[in-house]
């Protein structure tokens, strides 16, 4: 017979994804919430009972999840590859609340992706929790939008090329950031086959081309506005055809940097619920093929393009909130049920609810 826990949380605010609470028991029995209860007996006066979890006036929110950043905490997995990496990653991501990351690698050498495979096979063999799988940012991307990508580490797609990465990460690579305008439909058929979340970006597609893709099965996009073609009132480019297009989501970085907040409000207003946070967060690197270097609250290459973010989700959460009039609610749903929904995993993760994972995160304050 499992074993039914049951946490109690008051003095604060609980989000559950649809509705706030001032206090709640959650039932948790075979790794899923049984039963929310928001009138639980006891919970009377500014004392919470014994075993009750004091939220001292902050809140709890459904746990973050972030599909791209490159690692944390001084080690740079997506140059050096490694379990270790993984886990100071993961350690980093869930201070600021991600307790759900997709370690990413950039454009490089074949062997740092298939290193990147590997250790994240071995991370899962320990028991490592956290990472749902890898997300390859490249190399099939187009080299007029590579931005901070190593030009000579792009590679045109062929099958043979898509293969070499594919075969060994079945199963591992969960996501993928491709320029849909250099690829053949039978080439976007493999990796879909493959069971790869097709997001498009560095990408210089026409409007024409973009959607195209997505008619093709490519879902999402990668950082909005960065490193595509832009929205012109002749040319609408990448960008116009995300924003006019019913279901396709796409990551923004809301750091200040990447984005002017004005803008992420725009997007924000034009897309609704398919605009969703990513941190892109790298840390500092002094070899290799990213040489990220920590300018005051985000990161560059040495040439001074902008190459990274600081951000955490909860950070990212605070920006939109704060800087780019989003509401609380809103900015909770970018940093949790709408990476989700991306996932194909938003009726597990995302939300405290009936049959959901038992994964929050405590904030003090906003």
């Amino acid at each position: 017979m499992s074993e039914i826990q049951q946490f109690h949380f008051t003095n604060g605010l609980i989000f559950t994804g649809d509705e706030w609470h001032t206090q709640v028991a959650i039932t948790v029995e075979e790794g899923r919430i049984t039963e929310i209860d928001p009138h639980p007996p006891g919970a009377t006066g500014r004392v919470p009972p014994v075993g009750w979890m004091d939220l001292q006036g902050g809140y709890l929110v459904p746990a973050f999840i972030d599909v791209q950043l490159y690692g944390g905490n001084g080690q740079l997995f997506g140059v050096r590859p490694s379990v270790e990496a993984i886990q100071a990653t993961v350690d980093y991501s869930r201070k600021g609340g991600a307790h759900l990351i997709l370690p990413t690698v950039a454009t490089n050498d074949n062997s740092i992706a298939l290193a990147a495979i590997d250790a994240v096979k071995k991370y899962w063999q320990i028991g490592g929790s956290g990472v749902y799988g890898v997300h390859l940012e490249g190399p099939f991307l187009n080299p007029l939008k590579r931005g901070a990508h190593v030009l000579e580490k792009i590679q045109q797609p062929s099958m043979e090329a898509l293969k070499a990465l594919v075969e060994p990460g079945r199963g591992i690579i969960k996501m993928m950031t491709i320029a849909p305008e250099l690829f053949q439909p039978d080439q976007i058929d493999y990796l879909l086959e493959a069971g790869i979340i097709l997001s498009a970006g560095h990408s210089n597609a026409s409007f024409e081309e973009a959607n195209t893709g997505f008619d093709r099965g490519i879902s999402t996009c990668t950082h909005l506005f960065n490193a595509m073609s832009p929205l012109q009132h002749r040319a609408p480019g990448l960008v116009g055809a995300i924003f006019s297009h019913p279901s396709v989501a796409s990551s923004i970085v809301p750091d200040g940097y990447h984005v002017d907040p004005a803008v992420i409000k725009m997007a924000k207003h034009q897309m609704g619920e398919r605009l969703f946070i990513i941190t892109d967060a790298v840390t500092e690197n002094q070899t290799g093929n990213y040489l990220h270097q920590l300018r005051g609250d985000h990161y560059t290459l040495p040439d001074g393009t902008l190459s990274g973010s600081a951000l955490t989700m909860l950070s990212a959460v605070q920006f939109c909130v704060k800087k780019a009039e989003i509401s609380l609610v809103e900015a909770l749903r970018m940093a949790s049920l709408y990476p989700a929904r991306v996932l194909g995993i938003d009726k597990e993760w995302g939300k405290l609810a009936v049959g959901y994972r038992p994964e929050w995160f405590w904030i003090p304050s906003f």
